[in-house]
């Protein structure tokens, strides 16, 4: 079992930077590929950032490509996700997901098995 934990979510104005951190519970955080999904109300989640398990490779989706960044620490079990020039459609709920079965970074959220709560991302002025 991993239990995730989202944090560092807020209200932000355009332009603003924020820095969401996800702790990890589990032996092996290390072996699993860390994803980040965010769902804006009446809309489906979608993927925004990915990890490897040494970090060594990343994955985007175009619309942060350049602004957002995704790191991992797997000595303190947590994956961050970097977020600059923050605009009005990144407003959302953004989930931090595990992905403990595939080799390869994967980007549909029905492959990660594990979940945190959400955080809430508000880009407004």
């Amino acid at each position: 079992q991993v239990q995730l934990v989202e944090s560092g979510g807020g209200l932000v104005q355009p332009g603003d930077s924020l820095r969401l951190s996800c702790a990890a519970s589990g032996r092996i955080f290390s072996s699993y590929i860390m994803g980040w999904f965010r769902q804006a109300p009446g809309k489906e989640r979608e993927f925004v950032a990915a990890i490897s398990w040494t970090g060594g490779r990343t994955d985007y989706a175009d619309s942060v490509k350049g602004r957002f960044t995704i790191s991992r620490d797997n000595a303190k079990n947590t994956v961050y996700l970097q977020m600059n020039s923050l605009k009005p459609e990144d407003t959302a709920v953004y989930y931090c997901a595990a992905d403990q079965t595939s080799l390869r970074i994967v980007t549909i959220p029905q492959r990660y098995g594990y979940w945190g709560q959400g955080t809430q991302v508000t880009v407004s002025s």
